[in-house]
């Protein structure tokens, strides 16, 4: 089944047991965030918050805080783990299938414009405590296009409401939605923009993927689907726009003006910045959305929830494929934990084939557009080591690593503004580290491994029922 809008997922993950409703009354002031956060710490379904205080719109959120559910969301087996999922987004998006125009679509059942504009209407919730307002803007895809040519991008930036008309906007410098700003801040013009809110998950994985510049992210939802995205024009923007979605906030983002935005709990796990500071906003013109429409979050906050598992899958899928288009010969897996923010630390297996290969490994993570921008820690492992096998990569830190020999420090990288590590004043350049954890290839005497027979692993694969265990034995 491909999705082709939210509530198809959510039929999905109801189907599969993955998504609880809750009636009962909750307060979109912290309550609502606090209870999904303590679900997700521990390991609970989806949630649809059906009755929210004062309000008649039901609220989604921590839809893809488990691999399950990413999985279910990706049409891939349930089973698998991310490195699996993401060597498969490889394998489905190395050819790309562009969206499908349409006349109209569910997402214009209703238009308010004018007056009647009013982001109140929403139930967006009130976060965490030290916050500064209400985050519309969580779980979004914010569409932009370059003013010279047709590159429309999809990104996710975090938004907050301002008044009734109004949104913050954190538009990291060097993003590509900051690309386009910049070239209308040149002309003097306001850029048009559209803010999607609760649609098929998967454009959220590819809004928040590190694509390089120029590239459609409708064209990888397309493409991981094997369905092309059908897009409507915006009501007050031209732009193309999911026809399914939930929610769309239209307007005008002028390049040069800023309103106090913040603070806002991020997905490190800590607030960013100096708390309360000048920012673009986007002066709302029109919002269309469905018949009970769904307003569709996420918790960001400290580690783990669906942002996390979100940035750990998609970072692992196009850094796996940009390693591969480098040349590099030899990778076995590649692994962004979740647990790292799905950002700051990189594992990657590979079987050695020449004499330095692991350290050519750890140099071209690093030298890709997906590993040049915030990761702290790349660790490289030999073939044997699954990337995304934890307890395997903490045994090779400490039995095949060696502190003074194996580690490489890199002294000025990019940076983002969001690293807690650093101070709020110095965040634009960070250090890396590069920890080898494999046994040097030129060695002629190799510590020897214990390994398991592979003719009674095979023998045990057949009789795994009969001994009593559920499920297959998968090794």
């Amino acid at each position: 089944m491909a999705d082709r809008d939210l509530r198809d997922f959510l039929t999905k993950l109801e189907d599969a047991g993955q998504l609880k409703r809750i009636t009962a009354e909750v307060d979109w002031n912290l309550e609502l965030s606090h209870v999904a956060k303590i679900n997700e710490e521990r390991k609970g379904p989806a949630l649809l918050f059906e009755n929210v205080k004062g309000y008649d719109t039901p609220v989604f959120i921590s839809a893809l805080s488990s691999t399950e559910r990413l999985a279910l969301a990706l049409d891939m087996p349930t089973n698998w783990g991310i490195s699996q999922l993401a060597r498969e987004w490889v394998n489905r998006t190395r050819e790309q299938l562009p969206p499908k125009w349409v006349d109209t679509g569910p997402c214009k059942e209703n238009i308010d414009t004018g007056d009647d504009v009013d982001l109140y209407k929403f139930p967006v919730p009130w976060f965490y405590g030290q916050d500064g307002g209400r985050y519309i803007g969580t779980f979004v895809s914010v569409i932009t296009k370059d003013p010279d040519s047709d590159w429309i991008n999809a990104g996710t930036y975090r938004m907050q409401l301002l008044d009734k008309k109004t949104t913050g906007i954190m538009i990291i410098k060097g993003k590509d939605a900051d690309l386009h700003r910049q070239r209308y801040a040149e002309l003097k013009e306001p850029m048009p923009i559209a803010a999607v809110i609760g649609y098929d998950p998967v454009l959220f994985l590819c809004s928040s993927t590190l694509f390089s510049p120029g590239q459609n992210e409708y064209n990888y939802v397309g493409a991981l689907r094997n369905l092309p995205m059908e897009v409507v024009k915006g009501e007050y923007v031209d732009l193309p726009v999911p026809a399914h979605a939930e929610i769309i906030l239209e307007g005008d983002l002028w390049p040069e003006k800023l309103r106090d935005e913040g603070p806002f709990g991020e997905y490190t796990g800590y607030y960013s910045g100096k708390g309360v500071v000048p920012r673009h906003y986007i002066d709302v013109k029109a919002v269309t959305y469905r018949h009970n429409p769904i307003l569709h979050s996420t918790t960001v906050g400290r580690p783990i929830t669906d942002t996390h598992m979100i940035q750990s899958m998609n970072r692992t899928a196009t850094l796996w494929g940009q390693l591969e288009t480098m040349g590099i010969r030899g990778i076995q897996s590649v692994y962004i934990p979740p647990a790292s923010c799905g950002r700051f630390m990189v594992i990657v297996s590979v079987k050695q084939m020449y004499p330095g290969h692991s350290s050519h490994v750890g140099n071209a993570v690093i030298s890709t557009s997906t590993g040049a921008y915030g990761v702290k820690v790349v660790i490289v492992v030999d073939d044997d080591i699954p990337a995304d096998d934890m307890d395997r990569v903490f045994w090779a830190l400490s039995t095949r690593y060696q502190p003074r020999r194996d580690s490489e420090i890199i002294k000025r990288g990019r940076s983002t503004p969001l690293d807690p590590s650093l101070p709020i004043e110095a965040r634009e350049i960070t250090s890396r580290i590069i920890m080898d954890a494999t046994i040097p290839y030129e060695w002629k005497e190799k510590p020897e491994v214990i390994e398991l027979s592979t003719d009674v692993v095979e023998t045990m694969k057949k009789r795994w029922k009969e001994y009593g265990f559920e499920g297959e034995l998968i090794y």
